[in-house]
């Protein structure tokens, strides 16, 4: 079972990489690329390995002096300052000064943050309003990033610089330059800034598709304000899906176990060759420090960001109008599918470029152009890094059968993800059926107002389908694999069911379709 992060320590930036998706590399102008690609510095192994008095031979481990040497100087230490207002914390003890004040000001839930009675608040509210300051500039954050261009482009997290009235990066040679802000994109974590400054130094793009687990990575940032810190570890698992906002993309983080902490935020991961191939984002933590458990975004995936952000400020991202959810056992066992694989399509939305392609609720994606669907993080993943007006080829189960369809993605839209909620229905009195449901013949204002042209509708319900969330007023459109078109259809469906297997219901209501997989009662 997955443990939730603690909500105080999720989203504590770490100091490496974010990815995005191809392994694109990111400059401001063909000469400065050129140079940033640089050959990598190759970590230094012993000759030969060490052999104990038993004979077993020990493994040597890395020595990364000289790819720090090499590449720390790229990796820079980032201050923000603000003079918008911020509600005052009450944390005992806890100084404006103190590196852990900007994460307990981000995420400590609001009614955490009451100014104490008689200390500025309202009248009336007592020590439940939150204390509001407006004036000179004061510190706002501490993070880091990497140069990935001479001429001044830098690479962090897009918290790091949220909300920054003043950027002011400092190198490891002691100098403090301002920086402006590029482009800053929430949902990926990632953000772009530009320094005026030539020569600087660069990292070299790695490509994080080919990060193993088990290999050797290292982490170069300022936690706690102590920068140029060098910290070593291994990657610990790769394509973790989302792990605290459920507004970001579905990131495939790479999971480390090197120490990171607030003020890491931003900095580079890199491998035994001295490559970026993640942006340090968020840590597992009950304390606010490291525990542990670190998470970086693929530089793959981050630099498609970024360069989008580079070239118009803001990122695209493809959409085809359907909700999903991850192929489980019961599932597969129920549509006949070899294994539990793929995503399975829910709802469709109105006039989206899926319904439009002719996917059906109830398909169940397996590839998109080739590449194998495993779950529902892959198939958002692919789509969300497609450009929009993009064609792509999407195959599908239905009915039994491998089928192709073609889909032209649309443009994800911030104010269309808004997800709506299934009005509650009236109970009605339970008649006993095969799979604990009484349907009867669709009317056709109904029909007409669900824009099906099939299905029964559901009378009553209990057991088990009752419990999946079957309710009456629900339309049945199709039974594992079989399309529901009248009452009849439907008994003879479920005629044939075997008693011993799950079964899974494709149904709409007024809020559109969705999947329904459970196991009848017995008897």
């Amino acid at each position: 079972m997955t443990q939730r992060l603690n909500t105080l320590a999720v989203g504590v930036a770490v100091a490496l990489g974010i990815a995005g998706a191809g392994a694109l590399t990111f400059s401001h102008n063909p000469s400065a690329n050129a140079q940033a690609q640089a050959p990598a510095v190759p970590v230094q192994l012993a000759q030969a390995p060490i052999t104990t008095p038993s004979g077993a031979q020990l493994q040597v481990l890395p020595d990364f002096a000289d790819l720090v040497d090499k590449y720390g100087p790229a990796v820079v230490n980032i201050n923000t300052t603000t003079r918008k207002a911020q509600a005052a914390l009450n944390v005992p003890g806890l100084s404006e000064d103190d590196p852990f004040y900007e994460f307990f000001r981000r995420f400590m839930p609001p009614e955490g943050r009451g100014a104490p009675e008689g200390r500025g608040a309202p009248k009336g509210e007592g020590k439940s309003a939150p204390e509001q300051r407006r004036g000179p500039a004061r510190p706002l954050g501490l993070g880091s990033g990497f140069v990935i261009s001479q001429d001044g482009y830098i690479v962090t997290n897009a918290h790091v610089v949220e909300n920054a009235d003043e950027i002011t990066v400092r190198f490891t040679d002691k100098r403090e330059l301002k920086a402006k802000v590029i482009g800053a994109d929430k949902r990926s974590d990632v953000a772009v800034i530009k320094v005026e400054a030539t020569g600087l130094p660069v990292v070299k793009i790695g490509n994080s598709t080919k990060a193993r687990v088990g290999e050797w990575v290292i982490a170069i940032g300022s936690p706690f304000g102590f920068s140029n810190t060098v910290t070593a570890g291994i990657i610990s698992a790769t394509s973790r899906e989302n792990l605290s906002d459920p507004n970001m993309d579905a990131v495939p983080f790479i999971q480390t176990d090197v120490a990171v902490n607030p003020g890491n935020s931003g900095g580079p991961l890199l491998n035994l060759k001295g490559e970026v191939i993640g942006i340090n984002s968020q840590i597992f933590s009950r304390t606010g420090s490291f525990a542990g458990i670190s998470f970086s975004i693929p530089i793959d995936f981050a630099m498609n960001v970024a360069n989008q952000l580079q070239a118009g400020g803001r990122v695209t991202r493809g959409r085809i109008g359907v909700s999903i959810q991850t192929v489980t056992k019961d599932i597969a066992e129920s549509l006949n599918l070899p294994k539990a694989q793929g995503a399975v399509i829910g709802r469709i939305e109105d006039d989206s470029p899926a319904g439009k392609a002719g996917l059906q609720a109830g398909d169940v994606v397996l590839k998109i152009d080739g590449k194998t669907i495993d779950g529902s993080p892959d198939l958002s993943r692919y789509v969300r890094q497609v450009k929009p007006g993009s064609k792509i080829n999407v195959q599908v189960w239905r009915e039994g059968k491998m089928k192709d369809v073609a889909v032209t993605v649309g443009e994800l839209k911030e104010e269309g993800e808004t997800t709506k909620v299934a009005s509650a229905k009236a109970k009605s009195e339970v008649k006993t059926t095969k799979l604990g449901v009484a349907v009867t013949e669709m009317k056709d204002d109904v029909r007409k107002k669900l824009k099906v042209t099939g299905g029964v509708e559901v009378e009553a319900v209990d057991g088990s389908a009752l419990a999946a969330g079957i309710q009456p007023g629900d339309v049945i459109l199709r039974v594992n694999n079989v399309a529901i078109t009248n009452v009849k259809s439907f008994n003879d469906a479920i005629a044939k069911l075997d008693a011993k297997k799950p079964v899974t219901l494709v149904v709409a209501d007024e809020s559109g379709t969705r999947v329904v997989p459970f196991r009848p009662d017995e008897g």
